[in-house]
């Protein structure tokens, strides 16, 4: 799989030529591709608290994986399956994973920021190392 670099993030996107479809269930994708990589985020181009939850990460130190749902074929399928995934949260996006785990929201990344607790599951996962 070919990964390459955006400038704004630091992060790694899906090449428009290599673009995923969504085969089967979606939630099954999501936990695929939430796997794959140590922490994934689940985001929007121009979602303000998406970039927020990146920053966050990229300012910790760790490169994030970053599946933009608005510039995928398939992004309206992963929004809706993300959607039953987080239970009723108030957005869809963004949705972070760390060690194929979900954290959640924004809301859910920052009370784990805050409590201490997100650093420790980050080095876990093995996307920090200090």
């Amino acid at each position: 799989m070919d990964y390459y670099q955006t400038e704004a993030w630091n992060s790694y996107s899906f090449p428009a030529s290599t673009k995923r479809s969504v085969s089967g269930d979606p939630l099954e994708s999501i936990q695929r591709m939430a796997s794959e990589n140590a922490v994934v985020i689940f985001s929007m181009s121009t979602c303000c608290m998406c970039h927020a939850v990146k920053r966050l990460f990229c300012g910790m130190g760790v490169n994030p994986t970053v599946y933009e749902l608005d510039e995928d074929p398939s992004g309206k399928e992963l929004e809706n399956a993300l959607m039953r995934l987080q239970l009723g949260g108030a957005s869809v996006v963004p949705v972070v994973f760390v060690g194929g785990k979900v954290v959640g929201s924004m809301e859910r990344v920052m009370a784990s920021h805050i409590s201490g607790t997100l650093v420790p599951l980050l080095k876990e996962a093995g996307a920090l190392w200090l």
